[in-house]
Order: structure tokens, then sequence, then C-alpha cells
């Protein structure tokens, strides 16, 4: 493997990583790391793709939420709800400074911003008509929410009907839902922490429950209006407050760039005492017509960014360290602690990473640890108290079997001779363990997404025999489980009509559920869009065509020697070939349908050379995506249009295109042609 398709693969994993978590975090109110380690995360892929440019064409890092869940209708948001980028420190705020100012093509002009607390809670769209609200809606995937309207509408200081003048037609206007720090302490509900809480209680099928959970909400932002009203965020804010929404009182309008840690340094510093939780500031671009300029990257605004507070800490014990095996054989070390409260949250687990994090910080059973997490269940280890180890303590060596008994591996790259940070099971559905853990992935909500098959209930039918391959959630044993706790008519019924229903399935949905390592969400649609039918994508289990089938995959822009060679891998092995075979008998899998983007650009490639005195190069390329359009990093074949800007355009590059005969665009007849 060569260092480029290296860098591709620990890529795709991080992105499929917070795919998962994005999912625990948004959908089911129940995250499984620290935010910490979630900011760490995104930090990570982000620095890959300041670092490496070619991973930003693969088209993977634009994710949002999570996909919303069948338990309430769904609704499309009036404009797509994105998450933001973080920052952590006073570079990263002079960075995002930068940029914007980079990116509007402005030198010395001083960007006026307005800093927002960021409430840990959970976020909700009100969409009004003529001043009536119609629809209330949760955050979902970003593009598609859940309909909570009659649950929002049991949180008495959201205005039903606004008051005043000069409402706009249509308002939609972003909210943050939270339940108080003192309501919550009052409260005797399980919960971990006040966030999960106000999850779960927007969640409830029944309004009346939820009502008895005494929520509040802020708003902070909007998505579409008509007509629009305001040109400064300031403005709007003030303006709905009128109106009759809560608004934050710590928002406060910034104009230098000493202002922005000043006011996040005393809002740290009093965030104790208020009644709600926060994890930072968020700071936007006050002038809305610059926000429009500016636009959003792939999953997230230019314009604004989430400066984040230091994570809280605490001291604890090891009482032990256990290893879990995921699907795909991977072996994650687990430092079962002593509980201990943690930002309020009683935690007895965290996460170690992996053989050579345990090895890196020297960490023992016994030990004394420092932990750290922002609101969320799992933290992850700072440091070891080395003063306070025991004399007798032992380096804790890592096992080198499975849980199942094989031995594991540490791959090698080809190109580093490295090993992988990662140890792992090779037995794939011969290992009890992994082939449990991918039943949870085959009926997650990304995959088949069979309501009622969670993990508990995967590990009790395992356990009970009544599961052990994918094709057996198809002819469960109703009878005997009839006889569990638990579960009475209702529940089975619901059970039979969320398998009868999974039994239809997108093509690129079904590649993804096979749980192939390295083939995540965007790959699988790479895939599905090449194969375009499960009949095409089944010449793969045949020797005598592999190979030439897998040769032409290297062309695909997001698919690389690691997908293929996980690709042969896959296919080689008879038991994968069976269960595919079986599932492709039960399901009905539908051909892959490319959607057709409209704009300005629509189906043309485009290439910029040279820079540009009214935009940067970031604005116009965001411009011809928006529109429909590609933007190539190089001339060939593929090229329609070269627009070449004044200053210092690449002399080779328009000599190139003119052999080519590719259409060459002078910057003023690009603004033309935009209407600039």
């Amino acid at each position: 493997m060569d260092d480029k398709s290296k860098i591709v693969s620990k890529y795709k994993k991080k992105i499929e990583l917070l795919k998962r978590h994005n999912k625990f975090y948004f959908s089911d109110d129940n995250p499984e790391i620290s935010d910490s380690e979630y900011d760490d995360l995104k930090k990570e892929i982000f620095k890959l793709e300041k670092q490496h440019s070619f991973l930003k064409k693969l088209n993977l890092s634009k994710i949002v939420g999570a996909p919303p869940t069948n338990k309430f209708k769904k609704i499309k948001h009036l404009k797509p709800m994105l998450s933001l980028s973080n920052a952590f420190n006073k570079k990263d705020m002079n960075d995002f400074v930068d940029k914007i100012k980079n990116f509007l093509n402005f030198k010395d002009r001083n960007i006026e911003l307005i800093a927002e607390p960021k409430i840990d809670g959970i976020s909700a769209t009100l969409i009004y008509q003529n001043g009536l609200l119609v629809k209330g809606l949760s955050r979902g995937d970003g593009e598609i929410g859940e309909d909570i309207l009659e649950n929002l509408k049991t949180i008495k200081k959201i205005p039903q009907k606004l008051k005043g003048n000069d409402i706009p037609k249509i308002l939609e206007v972003r909210s943050e839902i939270y339940i108080g720090k003192k309501d919550f302490n009052n409260l005797k509900i399980s919960f971990a922490n006040p966030r999960n809480a106000a999850g779960g209680s927007l969640r409830q099928k029944n309004p009346k429950e939820t009502s008895k959970i005494p929520l509040k909400y802020f708003a902070y932002g909007f998505g579409l209006i008509e007509p629009m009203k305001f040109k400064k965020q300031s403005e709007f804010l003030k303006k709905i407050s009128n109106w009759g929404f809560s608004i934050n009182p710590l928002s406060k309008q910034i104009r230098h760039l000493d202002e922005i840690e000043k006011q996040h340094t005393y809002v740290d510093t009093i965030r104790s005492s208020l009644d709600y939780d926060i994890d930072g500031l968020v700071y936007k671009v006050n002038d809305i017509e610059l926000q429009l300029r500016l636009g959003n990257t792939s999953n997230s605004p230019r314009w604004a960014v989430a400066y984040k507070f230091s994570a809280e800490k605490a001291l604890t014990k090891v009482k032990d360290i256990i290893i879990q095996v995921g699907r795909t054989g991977a072996i994650t070390p687990v430092a079962k602690v002593d509980p201990v409260t943690v930002g309020g949250v009683v935690v007895s687990n965290a996460t170690l990473h992996n053989e050579d994090e345990i090895r890196r910080k020297d960490i023992r059973i016994g030990d004394i640890i420092q932990i750290q997490r922002a609101g969320d269940v799992i933290p992850q280890v700072v440091s070891v108290d080395i003063t306070k180890r025991e004399k007798s303590s032992k380096k804790f060596e890592f096992p080198k079997k499975c849980l199942c008994g094989s031995p594991t591996i540490k791959e090698l790259s080809k190109s580093t001779q490295k090993e992988d940070a990662v140890r792992r099971c090779v037995k794939d559905y011969e290992c009890d363990y992994i082939a449990k853990e991918k039943l949870k992935h085959i009926v997650s909500k990304d995959s088949l997404n069979i309501d009622g098959l969670g993990k508990k209930v995967i590990d009790k039918f395992w356990d009970l025999k009544l599961i052990n391959r994918p094709h057996d959630i198809y002819d469960l044993n109703f009878n005997k489980i009839k006889k569990l706790e638990g579960w009475g008519e209702l529940s089975i019924n619901n059970l039979k009509k969320a398998i009868e229903k999974s039994k239809f399935i997108e093509f690129e949905r079904f590649i993804f559920c096979l749980g192939i390592r390295h083939i995540g969400q965007e790959n699988a649609k790479i895939l599905a869009s090449f194969f375009k039918s499960i009949n095409n994508f089944l010449d793969l289990k045949k020797n005598t065509n592999r190979q030439k089938v897998l040769s032409s995959l290297i062309e695909l822009d997001g698919i690389g020697e690691t997908q293929i060679v996980s690709l042969n891998n896959f296919f080689s092995n008879q038991t994968n070939i069976e269960i595919t075979e079986k599932l492709c008998q039960i399901l009905t899998i539908k051909d892959f349908k490319t959607k057709n983007r409209e704009g300005k650009f629509s189906n043309k490639t485009i290439m910029f050379t040279g820079g540009f005195e009214k935009m940067s190069r970031s604005e116009a390329k965001s411009i011809v995506e928006n529109n429909g359009g590609k933007v190539l990093g190089s001339v060939s074949k593929k090229l329609n249009i070269l627009v070449v800007g004044n200053s210092k355009p690449t002399k080779k590059k328009i000599d190139s295109a003119k052999k080519l005969n590719v259409k060459i665009l002078k910057e003023i007849d690009w603004y033309k042609t935009l209407n600039l």
C-alpha cells in the first residue's frame, strides 16, 4: 500500500468512527465517548484534510447529526441545519478570523463578530407561517428531522403565536432545548445528565409525558426567512426577543481579536454559576450579507465557530482492564474504574484506545489516574499519578489472543513497514465476538434499520441461540420470543413489521450493511454507482472475474488500494459469500439511481488558475459546487472550463487547455457569468 492509500485508509476509518458516535449522540441521546474525545476525533479528521488536500475530494466529511429515527414523522428543514467547526485555543480563533478575511479578500478590515453561549442541550427548529407556529422538528441529519411539534408545544415559553409587527411570512428559528441544573437535580429520572434527559423527554411519543419535564429553551439562529428582515445577527436576536422568544442574555458583540479571549475567559469563570450547561461560546460573523458570501463547507458554516471550554477532570482508580472485540476484529481496551463523578455524571469506564496508548501512558491495574470528560459518559485517561503507584504494580500485558482464543495480529503497512496501532482478530465470522458485533451493525439504522433489534436484544437473542447469522433475522422463532420477559404481543408485532420493512433496501445501503472493512457509507455509494445493480456486484464472488473487476475500481475517485484489498479479502471468504447470497435471496435490493444536480454549472467541470480581485479561490470553488458543478485540480479531457484570474495564472495550464480545446474564461468573463 502506498503512502497516499495509507492516508486515505486512516482518514476513512476516522470518518466511519465519527458517524458511529454521531448516531450515539444525536439519535440515541446516549453518547459512548466524551465530548473531548469527540472533539479530538473531529480535529484529527480536519487536520488530515488540511495536510492532504486530496482527501477533500472524497467529500466524506459532510456529516451532520444522525439520520432521524422511525419513531416520529420525518420533516425536511427549510434550510439545512449544519454543525459547527470547533476552536480550542487562541491560535484556533486567530486562524478562524484569518480564514474569513482571506475568503472575503479583506486585508486590514476588522470583522465584527457576535459571541453567544453554546448551550449543551438538544437542537430544534421552530417554523412559523404568518406568525403562527406550524412545525417543530429535531436536528436529525441536518436535512431531515423528526416531527416533535406537540412535544415542543409543552414548553410554555415557546411562542405559538408571535406578537408585534413586521413579522416575516415564513420564519425558521433554531433553538436549543435544555433542562436547568436545579430542575434536573430535583427530578427522579434515570438519565446520566441534563442533556440526555432533555433528549429523552423530547422523544416521548406521548406529549403528556414530555409536559411533566420542566424543559426550557434559548433561540439563537435562523434557517429560512421570507422576506429577510435583518442585516445583522445582533439585530435578529433583538427582534425575535420582541416577538416573544427567549434569547440568552450573555450574547455580546465583539469587534477585536483581544475581545474574543476576554469574553471567553469571562464566561468560563461564571459558567458553574449558570443554571444551564454550556461547553463553549459560538462566535458568528455579525453581518448577514457576509455570512451569505462566506457560505458553508461540506458540513459547517464558514462564518461561525464553537470555541470550546476545557474538559472537566477527576481522579479515580483502575480496578481492571478488559478488552472488547469490534465487528472488524479490532481489539479495544477499556479501563474499569472506581465510580467517580465528573461534571455531574457518575462514570465507571474509561477508554484506553489501543495497546500503544496503554504502553505510552504506562497505565496499570491499581493506578490512580486522571480522567476527563465534558458532559458525556465514557471519559478518556489524561495521565497516571506515578507517585501513588504501589511497589508491587506490574506493567499491563496486552493479550495476544482474542476473547475467542484465536491469535491476534497487528497489520503491517506496505509503505512504511510500521505496525498498525490496533491489534485484530482475523477469524471474521468464525469468531463469535466478531459475528455478534456484525449482527449489531447489520440491524443498525444506517444498514437494515430494524427497530426493536438493538444491541441488548441482539446480545440476548445470541445467548439464547435464536440468532447466529444475518439471515437468521428473517427466520426468528417468535414462539420462543413470546415467552421472554418484556416481549408482549405489541412489541413482537412491531418487530415483525420492522423486519418485513427491512426486506426492501437501496443498493448502497446493502453494500454498507455487509460490514466490509474499510467500506463506509460514502464508499458504498461510490461502489453502488459503479456496479449499478446487485447482480453486477456479485460478480466479485467469482474468482475468474474478481481481479478484472477490482482492477477497474482503481479509477474511481474515493476508492483506493485499501478498499480494493478489503473487497478481495471479503469475497475470498466462503462464509461471507454464503451470507451475502442468502441475504440476496431474502431481500429486494433496488438498483442504484444517479441523482441529477441542478444549477448554473450542472454537469460541468471547472478549474481555476491565478488569483482573483473580487473573490478568493475558495469562494469561487464554493460557487461552482453550490451550482451543480465539479472543480478539478488538473487539466485533462474531462475539463470543460478553465477560469483564468488576473493575478499570476499558470501558463502551462492555459497552454494545456488550449491544446485540448477547453473553453477558457478570463476573470472579467467569469464575473459576467455570475452576474457580478
